[in-house]
């Protein structure tokens, strides 16, 4: 019973919205753009998303490789933070000019985080 309670809105919400996107789009043509070029292990279309740590300086080559490769990074900076406050740095300023020089973007996310996106993606602020 609840089952059927439940889809009943649910289908008509369905089905409203199905046929106004419809006649929205009629006669429109669209073209369907692969985001990813590079076979970075993802399925074409989908945008990979990863979750690094940055425990010492060497780790910034590997966490750069992916997001050439067109993987968007969240970083987390509290391992090197607590380790080495100069290392940090350093690792940041490299992570932030390589970012950029390849026109992608590099934010602060709170205290401990960075998100860090190839070209394709742009950060709102």
């Amino acid at each position: 019973m609840f089952k059927e309670v439940f889809n009943m809105p649910l289908k008509r919400l369905l089905s409203r919205s199905k046929d106004r996107d419809f006649e929205e789009i009629e006669g429109e043509e669209y073209l369907e753009v692969n985001v990813m070029d590079s076979g970075a292990g993802v399925s074409a279309g989908k945008l990979g998303i990863r979750i690094e740590n940055l425990e010492e300086f060497a780790d910034a080559e590997r966490i750069l490789r992916q997001v050439r490769e067109g993987s968007i990074i969240f970083l987390k900076i509290k391992g090197l933070k607590d380790k080495d406050m100069g290392e940090l740095k350093r690792a940041v300023d490299k992570l932030k000019r390589t970012v950029v020089a390849n026109n992608g973007d590099i934010i602060g996310v709170e205290q401990n985080w960075l998100i860090l996106t190839p070209e394709f993606v742009a950060v709102h602020r």
